[in-house]
């Protein structure tokens, strides 16, 4: 019963209220102050409401089909929107205003009386200039009065994203050859499973039937007379695996336009890796991704924002998170503390490769090395791939 009453006062619009609340006051006055004028300007604002009423009988059936071509794309480009409106009512709809937010803006467009099956199709282009997510939707149909008094609104979609990257910057490969193989190398670490064979072991309960090596258990059970199985043990192989970390503390980035900087070092390095065929993990404070698939890393980059948690915690977060790194990037602005990329990097065992990456436009680029860590000072973005290129080697 609550939510029916909600749903009704939800139609009246602010205007409605307004006028509502001012033809009441004024019809008030008038029956105590004996005031004509205030009488006729209260029954012509009731008499207002009243006339509205009949613009929200009726019945809205549609589907409603947003169309987004593509959802993911790089910051300057645009993207292909549409919205389809078909009429599934058994009687002809009656016009209508379908609404669609786009980020902060809506876009409106009227929609004609359409017989039943009747479609009707808008087309609009969304234009990206920043990384970020935009969002579009949810589609609604409003069906009101024209001076807006009541609106009934029914929603048709739910909200669609565009995600937007960051300008990428060119890169060389980040090195087969630099930890571990992409086939995977073996480890000390023993595994059931795996694709390394390493020895054979007895057989106990619980082992899978499957990892029995028959010829050798037949030829044990030959020369000894007694009944013996033999199973595979394989040694653990890994896969590379590069980490990336970015300090989203809001004291970190002075200039927000250095924080867009690291996003754009960030995705680059993230498409580097998956055309190199590592897998990539992606810490920036509260947003996080890992994985073999590197479409979660660049969306990660796309909704990543300026927060509280700093690097040294968004570093622990990733270390528990991918302990099988094999390559780590720590990106922090010109104002970020050199104790904080070195505890980062310390969250990570010896054995992974670790690099520190300081966004400072004001200074010309070049790598250092403090405490064991490479640091890459970029005075521009595009400097990435030849400072880590003379950096690896």
């Amino acid at each position: 019963m609550r939510q029916r009453l909600n749903e009704a006062l939800e139609v009246i619009k602010p205007i409605g209220w307004l006028v509502l609340m001012l033809g009441l006051g004024a019809l008030l006055v008038a029956t105590f102050a004996h005031w004509r004028e205030l009488a006729v300007l209260g029954t012509a604002c009731l008499a207002l409401l009243v006339l509205a009423l009949p613009f929200l009988l009726g019945r809205t059936h549609v589907t409603v089909d947003l169309r987004l071509q593509p959802e993911r794309v790089a910051a300057g480009e645009s993207v292909a929107a549409g919205v389809l409106v078909v009429n599934r009512a058994s009687t002809r709809l009656v016009p209508t205003t379908l609404e669609v937010p786009v980020g902060s803006a809506i876009h409106r467009y009227g929609i004609a009386s359409l017989a039943t099956g009747a479609a009707h199709e808008e087309s609009f282009t969304i234009r990206t200039e920043r990384r970020g997510v935009i969002a579009v939707g949810p589609a609604m149909t409003r069906r009101g009065d024209p001076v807006g008094l009541f609106s009934r609104d029914v929603v048709w979609t739910p909200v669609r994203e565009v995600l937007v990257r960051p300008p990428l910057v060119p890169m060389e490969s980040l090195g087969a050859g630099l930890l571990r193989d992409l086939e995977g190398v073996s480890t000390d670490a023993v595994s059931q499973s795996d694709l390394a064979f390493h020895a054979l072991r007895e057989y106990v309960p619980g082992d899978d039937l499957r990892h029995i090596h028959w010829r050798s258990s037949a030829k044990v059970m030959a020369s000894t007379g007694e009944s013996a199985l033999l199973v595979r043990q394989y040694l653990d192989t890994r896969r590379s695996h590069a980490t990336i970390v970015v300090d989203d503390r809001v004291t970190s980035w002075p200039d927000p336009e250095d924080f867009e900087t690291a996003m754009a070092v960030a995705a680059s390095i993230a498409v580097r890796a998956v055309l190199d065929e590592f897998d990539v993990s992606f810490v920036c404070g509260r947003h996080a991704s890992t994985g073999s698939d590197g479409y979660l890393a660049l969306d990660a980059v796309c909704r990543a924002e300026l927060g509280d948690r700093g690097l040294v915690e968004s570093g622990r977060q990733a270390s528990m998170m991918a302990p099988d790194t094999s390559l780590a990037f720590f990106v922090g602005g010109n104002v970020t503390e050199f104790t904080d990329l070195l505890r980062a990097a310390a969250a990570f065992p010896p054995e992974v490769r670790r690099f520190g990456i300081v966004v400072d436009p004001a200074s010309n680029s070049r790598v250092t090395e403090t405490g064991g860590l490479p640091v890459l000072h970029l005075g521009a973005k595009e400097d990435l791939g030849g400072l880590l290129r003379w950096s690896v080697r």
